[in-house]
């Protein structure tokens, strides 16, 4: 397709000619010069680089998290004897950042690399399957265009920030909460066995009363405790698709549920997970290590909010099934939601017997908002009324429930992740498990 500058130069050809009209100039005179400048054209047009001669490569990340900003790369190798400028447009999703076109430079028989931003904002697995390429000829006067046939899929995964500070930095991570993580005393952990003493063993392992009958120094040897059991809870119904100022009440879960992970994982605790609306979506057996992580990223890297409300007493009655030993009931929930639900109060209940139950939620900031305003007007008045009513019927509804056993936390979206750490780091050190 021809560019601008040709369209210039016809513009500008046809105003001189028709300027030399006026002077007489032969109707021969012009249809010869455009011709001639047409030829010309067309002679640049035929000189320019072959398709064949352009070999186009991208190079994405097979991971990238949400919100984060990345560098795609496309390698562009020139075969030919000709320099060319050239224009990209990417075929990533709408739901990416789209900086198109961009433009470069190609010189002539080498391989250059050029890059653009972009990010996503919403999870899940995408496939990019095109590139457009537009190059000028050597003149710049006419443009070809090559649409390239590049395969490459990419998974947006959860924003992995807090998760990556808690492991660079546990303690600066839980600062926000004042919670200390204990270390294991020595000789403490699950008593292995008794052997005899060598040199370099702590004096303090002695068992004296095998010493005195064996009439040979012993000493007790212990192997590091053995993991908990810890469960995360889920919850992708209709309530949890609220917009927060980032993301909504999912992603902030997704993200909190993940540092919670690394954080028992780390621990040596073993880790299941199971996500739910009104059945169950993902489940991941219980398992420890930090590659457990990524099994677990991968289950729920692509969960999504659903319209229908979540069925909490089925997903409890499922989860009596699968999980057998005593564990840490890890619930990411709507807490005001979860406080009607009468029939999962039954099922708590008789799970409260063998497992601990916490539930941690973010805090109703529109609520608050509108208990803490002042009420200067009628209307107002009467909002904030039925506002700070409906905080009380709150405050009763949680505190039934916490005298069954079962914690509920709120709290604000930048700190969800940091609360539901400290909670752990707290019962871990209590030895409620």
């Amino acid at each position: 397709m021809p560019t601008k500058k040709l369209v210039i130069i016809f513009f500008i050809l046809s105003f001189v000619l028709l300027m030399g009209t006026v002077l007489n100039i032969s109707w021969k005179f012009v249809i010869i010069v455009n011709i001639f400048v047409f030829s010309a054209s067309l002679l640049d047009l035929l000189l320019s680089p072959n398709k064949k001669q352009i070999i186009l490569k991208r190079i994405i990340p097979e991971e990238i998290e949400r919100g984060k900003t990345y560098y795609i790369q496309i390698e562009v190798n020139n075969n030919s004897q000709q320099s060319f400028h050239f224009r990209i447009i990417d075929g990533i999703p709408q739901v990416f950042h789209r900086p198109f076109p961009f433009q470069g430079k190609a010189v002539m028989g080498s391989s250059t690399i050029h890059s653009y931003e972009t990010k996503a904002s919403v999870r899940g697995r995408y496939e990019i399957n095109k590139l457009y390429f537009r190059y000028t000829s050597s003149l710049g006067l006419w443009e070809k265009q090559i649409t390239v046939e590049l395969h490459d899929s990419v998974k947006v995964i959860p924003d992995l920030s807090e998760t990556k500070q808690y492991l660079e930095n546990a303690q600066q991570f839980l600062l926000y909460e004042g919670v200390k993580i204990r270390k294991m005393q020595s000789g403490s952990g699950d008593f292995a066995k008794i052997r005899s003493y060598v040199v370099g063993d702590d004096p303090r392992k002695i068992n004296w009363r095998q010493t005195a009958k064996l009439r040979e120094v012993m000493i007790n040897e212990y192997e590091p405790e053995h993991g908990k059991y810890i469960t995360i809870l889920i919850d992708c119904g209709r309530m949890m698709g609220a917009e927060l100022e980032k993301g909504n009440r999912l992603e902030r879960s997704l993200e909190a549920a993940l540092t919670v992970t690394a954080a028992a994982l780390q621990k040596g605790d073993y880790v299941s997970v199971l996500a739910f609306s009104k059945e169950v979506k993902v489940f991941v057996p219980p398992a420890k290590g930090m590659a457990h992580l990524q099994t677990i990223l991968h289950a729920i890297y692509n969960l999504e909010v659903d319209a229908a409300e979540s069925n909490f007493a089925a997903v409890l009655q499922y989860l009596e099934t699968m999980q057998k030993k005593r564990s840490l009931l890890f619930l990411f929930s709507d807490v005001t939601t979860f406080l009607h639900e009468e029939t999962a109060l039954a099922y708590l209940k008789r799970i409260r017997q063998r497992h601990l139950f916490l539930m941690i939620g973010l805090e109703d900031v529109t609520l608050l908002k509108t208990i803490n305003t002042k009420p200067d007007q009628v209307q107002k008045a009467m909002i904030k009324s039925i506002a700070q009513q409906q905080m009380l019927i709150k405050k009763r509804e949680k505190l039934k429930w916490e005298k069954q056993g079962l914690l509920m936390v709120e709290a604000v979206e930048e700190k969800l992740a940091v609360t539901a750490v400290s909670h752990y780091i707290d019962i871990i050190n209590r030895n409620l498990l």
